[in-house]
């Protein structure tokens, strides 16, 4: 870890404490953009199934869901790069305006989704409209949720970085979770032809009520006390990206083969999950979405739990007990959703996204302990960014095409356990950072 002279005040929890309010604030802001994004995300993937032959026509429904999903990972790959950029305004000119500036690209992308045409009406335009509007998404979604995980590292009291850092995990299961509850909606009012027609339009353009609310949050915020006061003490990072490349390497490698693991987790581990049960168990679409919002609600209850926890016993051991989790559950509990009864598939799914919480809302303030304040925004958004290209763009096309060629319902449960085991190995070489001072 960095050492800092003595006369020289440290970053973090040297520093005076906070104003009572600005955590807590914090952690709202925080969690509504982070919410917003993962609403976008979640929404395209619960809809895939619906979305796939309006913009990709085949006579193959499985050729459709896989082009409609290539599609859905192409936001990832776009993600680093809008790392790179927004991570080094972030470091240079603030935490506060890169925020504002990622709710208001992502959320209009995201409704401008929903105001596309379809190949019925402009043909091999549509699909290559949706691409560039996902890539728009991925962009600016790329400084989202490492914009939230370092702001509220650098805002949280001595002690507390755990269970406020929890609070961007919250955003992504309240998104998620809301994404989830809307698609039931939709899908459970309209009929097939009306969501065909128009009714899968509606969920993307309710991301313009989403991005409002949290645009007013965040307006209120100030700026880390972190960052003011690092900007104070020295002069921002001239080349943020060469400073974290060759300064903290090691590190970079550790967030990306953890996220690797935690991102499988979410969108193998729940967002496949609903393809799996609806397509390819039959189950309900609206009954599924239904169980997928409750599941999200859930979990997002109990993340400032165990990211409190963490504050206590450790991060490294709370993370562990929840990778572990993943893969001693993730085949039994699709062994159990193929048995017929939606019953048992619901309880196998509460069981199956049990270590999501402890996961989620442990990794997130981890990730941001690894970098120093004056490129954490740059050096969590390339490492995290490119570890969700691997575990949350990648892992729903791969597991779609994985049955597809063996036939094997469970291979994205060997998927998901292929990316814990990795990340616990990456886990046993990252230092302890719950009772450190942020760098």
């Amino acid at each position: 870890m960095t050492t800092v002279p003595a006369s020289v005040p440290h970053t973090g929890d040297h520093l005076p404490a906070p104003p009572p309010m600005q955590p807590r604030r914090a952690a709202v802001a925080a969690a509504a953009g982070t919410a917003v994004e993962y609403y976008e995300f979640g929404v395209y993937g619960y809809l895939a199934v619906i979305i796939g032959p309006l913009f990709f026509p085949n006579d193959n429904p499985t050729a459709s869901l896989l082009a409609t999903l290539a599609v859905f990972g192409s936001a990832f790959v776009m993600r680093p790069l809008g790392g790179i950029v927004l991570g080094r305004l972030g470091d240079r000119v603030g935490r506060k305006p890169v925020l504002i500036a990622t709710i208001v690209g992502m959320g209009t992308a995201t409704a401008a989704v929903g105001l596309l045409p379809t190949a019925g009406s402009i043909g091999i335009a549509a699909p290559i409209a949706l691409l560039l509007v996902r890539l728009a998404q991925g962009f600016f979604a790329g400084g989202e949720v490492t914009g939230s995980a370092t702001y509220l590292s650098e805002s949280a009291p001595a002690g507390r970085r755990g269970f406020f850092g929890a609070f961007t995990p919250v955003g992504v299961a309240l998104g998620g979770g809301t994404a989830a509850v809307v698609a039931g909606i939709t899908t459970t009012a309209l009929t097939d032809d009306q969501l065909r027609d128009f009714g899968w339009r509606i969920p993307f353009l309710l991301a313009l009520p989403l991005i409002a609310i949290t645009l007013i949050a965040r307006s209120k915020l100030e700026d880390s006390h972190a960052f003011v006061a690092e900007t104070q003490q020295h002069a921002p990072a001239k080349s943020p990206l060469m400073e974290v490349l060759t300064e903290h390497t090691a590190a970079v490698f550790k967030v990306i083969f953890l996220s690797i693991g935690s991102n499988a987790g979410y969108w193998v581990g729940l967002i496949f999950m609903n393809i799996y049960l609806t397509t390819y168990l039959g189950y309900p679409k609206s009954n599924t979405f239904w169980i997928m919002g409750a599941i999200s609600f859930f979990v997002a209850i109990l993340m400032p739990f165990f990211g409190g926890l963490s504050d206590r016993v450790g991060r490294k051991k709370v993370i562990t007990i929840g990778f572990l989790g993943y893969a001693i559950l993730v085949l039994p509990a699709m062994i159990v959703m193929d048995q017929g009864s939606f019953a048992l598939a619901v309880g196998a799914m509460v069981v199956l996204a049990l270590p999501m919480p402890i996961v989620q809302s442990v990794t997130y303030p981890t990730y941001a302990e690894q970098f120093p304040t004056r490129v954490r925004y740059t050096g969590l958004s390339i490492a995290f960014n490119i570890g969700t290209i691997i575990g949350g763009g990648l892992t729903p096309y791969l597991a779609t095409y994985l049955i597809s060629r063996t036939d094997n319902l469970l291979a994205p449960g060997f998927l998901l356990m292929a990316a814990v085991v990795l990340a616990l190995i990456t886990l046993r070489t990252v230092r302890e950072s719950a009772k450190e001072t942020l760098q």
